[in-house]
């Protein structure tokens, strides 16, 4: 049943765009999403199943986001700079994504639940990710710094071009390092 199973997240995903968590109604994700409640509690036991599902999505589809920019072809440096990019960018349109990045949880969203990553374990992913998309001998802890110094701009919010400020400093930093 992984179509239902889609369905069902793509509208719990679109009742918490417009309502917090605690407003958002079983009965109401399965009509969205056109299945019966019993379909719903079958794939995810309840509510707080239904949450974590939602968030472990959020976080993959943050990920994936991270693996797209990784592999474009482009110099390092653009590569990096377009996952912080993407940080920014996913963390101001997903209040999920910006929890998950940046452990702040507030009652309008569903718990994480303890098999969800936190900041620091998302952050190594991301380093991870890197090591495995970048060539041999690239800094892959540029990258790490790069998510890091996107968080910042999540946390405290500047201008927009403050954004592109960091993305142009970190790009000359990682041609500097490259350079050497």
């Amino acid at each position: 049943m992984p179509a239902a199973r889609e369905s069902l997240l793509e509208a719990a995903g679109a009742a918490l765009s417009v309502r917090p968590w605690p407003s958002v109604r079983m009965v109401d994700v399965a009509a969205a999403a056109g299945v019966s409640r019993q379909t719903l509690y079958n794939e995810f036991g309840g509510k707080a199943g239904l949450g974590r599902a939602l968030v472990r999505r959020e976080a993959e589809r943050y990920l994936d986001g991270v693996d797209r920019a990784l592999t474009a072809p482009a110099r390092t440096a653009e590569r990096l700079a377009a996952v912080a990019e993407w940080t920014v960018r996913a963390a101001r349109a997903h209040p999920l994504v910006r929890a998950l990045l940046t452990g702040g949880w507030d009652a309008g969203l569903p718990a994480a639940g303890r098999r969800t990553p936190g900041p620091g374990e998302l952050a190594r992913a991301v380093r991870d990710r890197a090591a495995a998309a970048l060539m041999p001998g690239e800094d892959v802890e540029q990258c790490e710094l790069a998510v890091r110094l996107a968080l910042s701009y999540v946390i405290a919010p500047g201008e927009e071009q403050g954004t592109g400020e960091l993305l142009r400093l970190l790009s000359a930093r990682t041609r500097t390092a490259g350079a050497r």
